[in-house]
């Protein structure tokens, strides 16, 4: 994937609730967020790859999400981020509704699909993503919307697909050991 499109800077904090400073965090100072997000993609790629399915199905504690349903909850979440994305950077005025993760995984029926497939279905969730930052006019990163009662704006929202997948991806090193 090649990627090209003005540089982004960061977003202060005044552009995300406070909630989501840890994964803004994560995202180096300086990056290029579309070269990162492209970057991550490959490399989560080859990551994911190389868990044996006879993995797929653990997890760490009683209760915890299964490797699989962490790897569904990042392609769930990133397409949640990014429609929000669109919709504000579309100057959309409504505001979004928030999302129960804990909700949504256990009805989500990753134990039942191949992790190869999960790996697919996330390669092609960020593809879609990087479509659409790709091609956003320049005052469009932005511009700030409301989601789960709180302001965001379209580049707080990039930086946090790329922070949340780099959490998740250091909780199934850390905690899983994949």
């Amino acid at each position: 994937m090649t990627v090209s499109a003005t540089p982004v800077s960061a977003p202060g904090p005044d552009e995300y609730a406070p909630n989501f400073a840890g994964y803004v965090g994560h995202v180096p100072v300086g990056v290029n967020i579309l070269d990162l997000l492209v970057k991550q993609a490959d490399e989560t790629q080859v990551r994911l790859r190389g868990i044996p399915e006879s993995r797929g199905r653990h997890r760490y504690a009683p209760g915890k999400w299964s490797v699989k349903e962490v790897v569904l909850h990042l392609a769930d979440t990133e397409r949640i981020m990014t429609y929000r994305a669109l919709r504000i950077a579309r100057a959309d005025t409504t505001p979004l509704p928030g999302f129960d993760e804990n909700l949504y995984t256990p009805e989500s029926g990753a134990d039942a699909v191949p992790l190869g497939d999960l790996a697919a279905e996330f390669r092609h969730v960020r593809q879609a993503s990087l479509d659409l930052f790709r091609h956003l006019p320049a005052e469009a990163w932005t511009r700030r919307g409301i989601a789960t009662n709180a302001t965001i704006s379209v580049r707080a929202l990039a930086w946090i697909v790329a922070g949340h997948e780099r959490h998740h991806l250091g909780v199934l090193a850390e905690r899983y050991g994949v």
